[in-house]
C-alpha cells in the first residue's frame, strides 16, 4: 500500500501544489492590473503563469522524485533526474524570457502613450525590439551551455576548451566576420537612429516601409507587398533614401509635357481645383510652373504636399489623372503631336510647280511676262536691264 500512496502523493502534491501557486499568482497579477491600469505590466506579466507553473513542476519533481521510491524506475533514476534538470534549466530560460519581454513592452507601451512625436516612438520601438532579441540570445545561449554542462563528458569538453579559448575567438571572428559585422551594424542602426522600424525608405531603387529590423538583417515591405530582406550592414556602408526621417511630411512632383498651345493659366486654376477636393492632400502647398522647352514640347511642373508618403502618392496619381482628362475633353489641342508629314508652304506660294513658277519658266523661254514692270525688259529683245552686265559707267 505504501508504495501505491507514496508516488501517489509526491506527484499528486507536485502537480495541486503547482496548479495552486499558478492560480494564486495570476490572481495577485489580475487584481494589480485592475488596481493600476495604467501600467500594462501587471497585465503582461499574466503571460508568464505556463512558464512558472513547468518550473514550479519541474524543480518539485526534481527534489521530490527520489522519495517516490518507484521500484520499477530504480534503473533510470540517473536518467530521469538528468531530463527534469534539462526541463528545468529550459523552462526558467523560458520563464525569464517572457519577463522581459513585458516588462520591455510595457517601457515601450508607456512611452508610446506618453509622447505625440511618432518619430521618437518608432526610434523607441526599433530599440526596445533589438534590445529584446538581444536578451533572447544571451538567455538562449546560457540555457544551452547549462543543458551541456549537465552532461559529464562535456564538462570534460568545456575545460579543454577554455584552454584554448584566446585560438579559438580568433579563428571564429575570422571565420565569423560577416555575421559579427552585422551583429555589430544592428546596434549600430539601433542606436544611432538610422533607420527605425515603420520609416518609408528607397533602397536598390525599391520603395517600402521597414518592417522588422534583427540583429543581422532589415525586412522592407514594398507597396505591391514584397518583401526584400537585406543584411543591416547595408544600411550602414551605402547611402540610402529614408523620407521618414526628419518628418513624415512629403513633397510631390507631376511632370506634363504638352504642346506649346497649352493653356498654362487654366491649368493652374483647374490644379487649384483638383488638390482642393482630394482628401490626401494637407493644404501646405501646391502650384504649376513651366520648367523646361523642347523644340516640340514644353515641360510643366505640379508640385503638391502631403502628410506622408501614402497620401502624396495619392494626391500625385489623382493629379495626374484629372489634369490629363480635363486638357482631353476640354483642350484636346495641347496634347503633344507627332508629326507624320511634311509641312505646308506658306501662303502665296501654292500652286506653283517644283521647277519654279510663271517668272522662271518665262526667263527660260526668253520671254517676258506680262506682269513684268517697264524698262525691265530690253526693247530689241536683249536681255533686261537687270541682267546686263556692269561696267560701272554709269
Amino acid at each position: 500500500m505504501e508504495n501505491v500512496l507514496r508516488p501517489l502523493i509526491v506527484l499528486g502534491g507536485t502537480v495541486v501544489l503547482t496548479l495552486f501557486v499558478g492560480w494564486l499568482t495570476d490572481l495577485l497579477l489580475r487584481r494589480a492590473d485592475a488596481r493600476h491600469p495604467e501600467t500594462p505590466l501587471w497585465g503582461l506579466l499574466r503571460r508568464c503563469r505556463l512558464p512558472l507553473q513547468v518550473v514550479l513542476s519541474a524543480a518539485l519533481l526534481r527534489a521530490t522524485y527520489r522519495k517516490a521510491e518507484i521500484t520499477s524506475l530504480e534503473p533510470y533514476r540517473a536518467g530521469i533526474g538528468q531530463l527534469l534538470s534539462l526541463v528545468l534549466i529550459g523552462a526558467s530560460a523560458w520563464l525569464v524570457v517572457k519577463i522581459a519581454t513585458a516588462v520591455v513592452e510595457s517601457t515601450y507601451s508607456r512611452y508610446a502613450n506618453a509622447t505625440r512625436d511618432p518619430a521618437r516612438v518608432r526610434r523607441v520601438r526599433t530599440q526596445v525590439t533589438l534590445i529584446q532579441r538581444v536578451v533572447i540570445a544571451v538567455v538562449g545561449v546560457v540555457a544551452v551551455a547549462a543543458m551541456l554542462l549537465t552532461f559529464p563528458a562535456m564538462r570534460t569538453v568545456g575545460t579543454s576548451m577554455l584552454a584554448s579559448a584566446g585560438v579559438l575567438g580568433i579563428v571564429a571572428g575570422v571565420a565569423a566576420q560577416s555575421t559579427l559585422g552585422n551583429l555589430f551594424a544592428g546596434f549600430q542602426i539601433a542606436f544611432g537612429d538610422m533607420v527605425r522600424i515603420g520609416d518609408t525608405v528607397v533602397v536598390d531603387g525599391e520603395w517600402g516601409t521597414v518592417e522588422e529590423i534583427t540583429l543581422t538583417f532589415l525586412a522592407v515591405r514594398t507597396w505591391d507587398e514584397r518583401r526584400i530582406t537585406m543584411p543591416v550592414s547595408y544600411f550602414t556602408s551605402k547611402p540610402f533614401e529614408n523620407w521618414s526621417r526628419g518628418g513624415v511630411q512629403m513633397t510631390g512632383t507631376v511632370f506634363f509635357h504638352l504642346d506649346h498651345s497649352a493653356p498654362v493659366a487654366l491649368m493652374r486654376e483647374k490644379l487649384h481645383d483638383i488638390v482642393r477636393e482630394c482628401p490626401a492632400w494637407d493644404r501646405r502647398d501646391w502650384s504649376l510652373a513651366v520648367t523646361d522647352t523642347t523644340p516640340t514640347t514644353i515641360q510643366l511642373r505640379a508640385v503638391v504636399t502631403a502628410k506622408d508618403a501614402d497620401d502624396i502618392w495619392t494626391v500625385r496619381c489623382a493629379v495626374r489623372e484629372q489634369l490629363v482628362g480635363w486638357l482631353h475633353e476640354h483642350h484636346p489641342y495641347a496634347l503633344p503631336k507627332v508629326a507624320t508629314g511634311p509641312a505646308a508652304e506658306p501662303l502665296g506660294r501654292a500652286g506653283r510647280e517644283p521647277g519654279g513658277g510663271t517668272e522662271d519658266r518665262a526667263r527660260r523661254d526668253g520671254k517676258t511676262p506680262a506682269s513684268a514692270p517697264a524698262g525691265v525688259v530690253d526693247l530689241a529683245g536683249g536681255p533686261a536691264e537687270d541682267d546686263r552686265p556692269r561696267t560701272g559707267r554709269g
